[in-house]
Formats: C-alpha cells, structure tokens, sequence
C-alpha cells in the first residue's frame, strides 16, 4: 500500500501543475497597474485606448513562445487587436542566456527605424532551436536586410548596446511580478488582471478576453 501511495504523489503532482498552466488566473491586486505592465516594452499594437490589454513576456529561442507565434497569434490579432477590442505588447524574458538577450536588442534596434514587429516577426520565422547557436550578429544582419533597416544604422545601434540594459530590466521585472516561464501572458483591463501560461489555444485568450469585454 505504501509503494502505491509513493507512486501515484508524482502522478497527481502532474496533474495539478498541466491544470494550473491550461487555466487562467485572475489576480484583482492594486499593486500592479496598467502603467506598469506596459512601460518598457514593445510599441503598442493596436488601439492604445482598448479596453483590453494583452502583455506577453516572451524570449525569441523558447520552443513555446514560437509555438505560440506559429499557431495562436495571428488569429488573437485578427480577433481583438485589428477590431479594436484589444491592444498587445511584447515583453522581453531572455531565459535563454545571451543569445536571447542579443535578438531582443535587435527588435528594438529595428525598432528605431518603425519596424520592430516586422523584425520580431523574422526572428520567430527563422527560429532554429534553443541555444542551437542560430542567434548571431551575421544572421541578425541579415534579418536586417531581408525587413529593409539600414544596416549600417542597425549595427551601429546593436554594437554600443543600446539596448541591452532595457532588454535586462523587464526581465528583472518579469520575476519580481511572478513571471517563471515563457510565454507568459498579463491580460487585464483597468484593475482586473488575468495570468496566461504557455502556448495556449485562442479558446483560452477567447474565454478571458470575451469576459473581459462584457464586463
């Protein structure tokens, strides 16, 4: 009897922690405020008015992250974004190490010639693997050149680092608000905030979102 108990704790230890990464977990703290969640990242897509705000904390190596870039965010832009239901920002959480740290600062390289997303977008589709070595300043030049930034202006940005330490703080940020794993989704609107873990199916976005917008 003993051996069956001991055999079945990692079992339902297994069970609770796949139950709490699949469901939504609201959190109406005052700590937080909208302000907070936002500053620091990606430029807004979307209406910066919405009544929804998404905030995913994302690193351009995690398996996951490109899964749910593959499979769920162009469908969650097309529902609530591009119909002004919902805005979306991109937070930087470099689990990965350097290389992963190296690609975000190239977002917001590309970013000082307004075309962040369209280089955010090319490093998840040339994504090769976690820490498979895929992220160098070779290959991130020549995302450069396929989106069209001036390279010369890109490189000059990515050698002094502008970005690195803005890269690091929402990081730094990200655990000191209980961010452990990517992707991570903050979902909120005004002081009603909703957690996201994983690479989730839109039925999940759809469920807090839709109630969300009908309060």
């Amino acid at each position: 009897m003993k051996r069956y108990y001991f055999a079945i704790i990692p079992i339902v230890i297994t069970i609770v922690a796949v139950y709490y990464m699949a469901t939504p977990h609201e959190n109406k703290s005052n700590d937080l405020t909208p302000q907070m969640i936002m500053q620091n990242g990606s430029p807004i897509l979307g209406d910066p008015n919405a009544k929804v705000t998404i905030v995913e904390f994302g690193d351009y190596q995690c398996t996951y992250c490109h899964l749910f870039h593959e499979n769920t965010k162009d469908a969650l832009l097309q529902q609530y974004v591009d119909t002004g239901k919902a805005n979306f920002v991109f937070r930087d959480f470099p689990l990965n190490g350097p290389d992963s740290v190296l690609a975000a600062e190239a977002a917001y390289c590309a970013g000082d010639q307004d075309k962040y997303w369209q280089y955010h977008d090319e490093l998840y589709k040339n994504w090769a693997g976690e820490k498979t070595g895929w992220v160098t300043q070779k290959s991130l030049d020549k995302f450069a050149t396929t989106v069209g930034l001036d390279l010369d202006k890109f490189d000059k940005c990515m050698y002094s680092n502008k970005y690195e330490q803005k890269v690091l703080d929402n990081q730094k940020f990200g655990e000191n608000i209980g961010i452990d794993g990517t992707p991570s989704f903050i979902i909120f609107s005004g002081k009603d905030i909703t957690k996201v873990v994983g690479a989730q199916p839109i039925s999940v976005f759809q469920q807090v979102i839709n109630k969300f917008s009908n309060s």
